[in-house]
């Protein structure tokens, strides 16, 4: 299992820089457009609950494609693998970064957020949660795990990104190089978390399959 985990991170550590990069030239574009706040917000709304839905779809179908579980059991492992490592993912990994760079950065965590996401004006928790039961749902469905990880990695890159914009103030310039790292850190392990390791944490004899089964 470990030796499998090392060989995909390996394998997808170039495409993630390459993300990770794509990040880092839409801040240069926010830094001398100067793009509002709020603009940045919107963003980081609209693909954090996409980037939860491809979790949830990819971390079911994962689960139930080797384990035969009672929905109950679905729901919870499809709900905490997407709402968990999303989070970590789009929303924790960027604030600790930003709080070891010394930004000022507020903490947000979306799942569990009352407040209303900005033009849909719906609360933030309906939006994200209901995101994830979306996700699950279609994985129960359909046990597919053929998603296109270029288009989850630049949604996790971007998401992550944005939350750095909408929720930091900082001259973002001199920290671009410790942005990309931050960005390649939140997308490169919590992906392999959630679509692989976590979904066969449950089931008992492990399957002999190629990790991450996407196309590319």
């Amino acid at each position: 299992m470990l030796k499998r985990i090392t060989q995909e991170l390996r394998r997808h550590s170039p495409f993630t820089a390459l993300g990770a990069l794509t990040g880092i030239i839409i801040m240069v574009i926010i830094v001398f457009g100067n793009i509002p706040t709020q603009i940045s917000q919107t963003a980081f709304y609209t693909l954090h609950p996409i980037h939860v839905v491809l979790s949830a779809l990819v971390t079911t179908a994962m689960y139930m494609k080797y384990r035969k579980a009672k929905i109950w059991a679905v729901i919870l492992i499809g709900w905490t693998g997407s709402i968990g490592i999303a989070t970590m993912s789009d929303a924790l990994i960027p604030y600790l970064g930003g709080t070891l760079l010394h930004i000022e950065m507020d903490f947000h965590v979306p799942f569990i957020e009352t407040s209303k996401i900005p033009v849909i004006g719906i609360e933030k928790w309906i939006v994200v949660n209901g995101a994830a039961l979306f996700g699950i749902a279609i994985g129960y469905w359909k046990q597919t795990t053929k998603i296109p990880h270029s288009g989850h990695v630049l949604l996790s890159t971007w998401a992550s990104l944005f939350y750095f914009t909408s929720f930091g103030t900082a001259n973002w310039l001199p920290l671009l190089p410790f942005v990309f790292l931050f960005l390649f850190l939140a997308v490169w392990i919590p992906c392999c978390l959630s679509d692989i390791v976590y979904p066969l944490l449950f089931i008992k004899e492990q399957p002999q399959l190629p990790f991450l089964n996407r196309k590319q």
